[in-house]
């Protein structure tokens, strides 16, 4: 007996010591999150690997043209950090929106979801003694000034408990939403990814629209280099022939499912649409009266696309809902001087 409890005590001194210089071996999330990521780029170096293994024509070119290659594999090196800096981004979340709107490092909505929610965003667990200090700090902030801000986005008359988000009980504005797989409110939420493992939203759309663009541009080279394989008149075992096939057929799937994401989402940035405010368009309230052909938020072409990818006037900006007198006007047709005044752009 004394030598079992002498092993259940130094198993958890090793776990202790473990857990501590690898804090996210022992989270639960953040295992998936670190198998996913593995898994990703396993499939890369997988496909890319093969190929390199059985064409020797593409060995021999890689000799006579090396900046075939390198641009090729700068491409796959390109894709696969883009896709390490689009997953460790963040969308844009309310609580610091608030926080950059209230001028202040502290929540100042007297919420013990609010706080509890900051602190699982930076990783750490505060005390029961350090939530009451920011319980008596958040109550002698000016707890409406948010509220204020917030209900001056909505059209006139809408009610506070509709915009209120039941798990976090705070104020969300116009294009947001609470996600589940985050717990956290999300501004200009789109969708929650679950190849990245976050949110797709204000601050991190663009960067997504580029991931899928460079995966794309890989994806569209590798199917080349698989089809140049297979028609070569290179001697080839059938196993080697059959491989090709069924990581081929793999790709054609992923190619079309590609393209048909950029062009979704090339759509979206050039309407200032979301994938959420498309697919749920009539259960959100402030869009339910909106012309179908209407997008209200977008600011044409131009303004749309630069405030996604080059505009760094906010980090959070916050979108107000346009009159209806003004929506009911953009649902008109456009004429002459319309179009050639470039009115959509």
């Amino acid at each position: 007996m004394a030598a079992v409890g002498v092993f259940s005590y130094a198993r958890e001194k090793l776990s202790e010591n473990c857990s501590l210089l690898c804090p996210g071996l022992f989270d639960r999330a953040s295992r998936s999150s670190c198998g996913l990521k593995a898994v990703i780029v396993l499939l890369h170096i997988t496909f890319v690997g093969v190929i390199f293994l059985f064409d020797a024509n593409l060995i021999r070119k890689s000799r006579e043209e090396p900046w075939y290659i390198t641009v090729y594999l700068m491409v796959f090196l390109v894709t696969l950090v883009q896709y390490f800096f689009t997953s460790g981004s963040f969308p844009g979340y309310i609580i610091d929106a608030m926080r950059v709107k209230n001028g202040s490092n502290t929540t100042f909505i007297n919420s013990p979801a609010i706080v509890e929610q900051s602190n699982a965003r930076n990783g750490n667990l505060v005390s029961s003694t350090r939530n009451n200090q920011l319980e008596r700090q958040n109550s002698r902030l000016p707890s409406l000034s948010w509220e204020k801000l917030v209900m001056e986005l909505y059209p006139p008359g809408s009610a506070i408990r509709n915009w209120t988000c039941t798990y976090c009980n705070i104020i969300q504005p116009p294009r947001s939403k609470h996600c589940h797989d985050c717990d956290k409110c999300v501004l200009q939420f789109d969708h929650h990814c679950v190849w990245l493992g976050t949110c797709i939203g204000q601050r991190n759309h663009c960067r997504f629209w580029w991931y899928i663009f460079e995966e794309t541009i890989l994806c569209i080279w590798t199917v080349v280099l698989y089809i140049t394989f297979l028609r070569s008149k290179l001697m080839k075992t059938w196993w080697k022939d059959l491989i090709a096939i069924v990581l081929l057929t793999a790709l054609v799937f992923s190619l079309i499912f590609l393209l048909v994401l950029l062009l979704f989402h090339s759509y979206l940035m050039i309407t200032n649409q979301t994938t959420y405010e498309m697919a749920r368009r009539r259960r959100i309230l402030y869009l339910r009266g909106i012309p179908k052909k209407v997008h209200p938020f977008s600011r044409g072409i131009c303004k749309n696309l630069y405030t996604s990818c080059c505009s760094r006037d906010s980090m959070y900006t916050l979108e107000a809902v346009p009159p209806m007198e003004e929506l009911e006007a953009r649902a008109r047709p456009y004429t002459c001087v319309d179009i050639i005044s470039c009115k959509c752009c």
